[in-house]
């Protein structure tokens, strides 16, 4: 199991993100934000570095749509990890 945004990219984990703001403000019914998206690993970990913890990057994510800070990670494991490229020697 990864703690850290580098194991994930080394295990070769999608990672995706969601609105989680609900469709209640307060005592008011508003409409749901569905904005969901796929997020770059590599990205997250050259701007956060690996060792960040998975389980603060819910708490660093706003939602671009409608601003909330409620945003859901999910983390899918891949099929195969992938596998580092070696070079032939000649």
């Amino acid at each position: 199991m990864a703690e850290t945004i580098g194991e994930a990219m080394d295990a070769g984990w999608d990672v995706r993100a969601r609105c989680a703001w609900g469709r209640r403000e307060g005592l008011k019914s508003v409409r749901e934000c569905r904005w969901k998206h796929p997020l770059d690993i590599v990205t997250l970990v050259a701007t956060r570095g690996r060792v960040f913890p998975l389980s603060m990057l819910s708490q660093r994510m706003r939602c671009p749509v409608c601003g909330s800070r409620r945003v859901a990670i999910a983390y899918l494991l891949e099929a195969e990890p992938p596998r580092l490229m070696t070079m032939a020697r000649s």
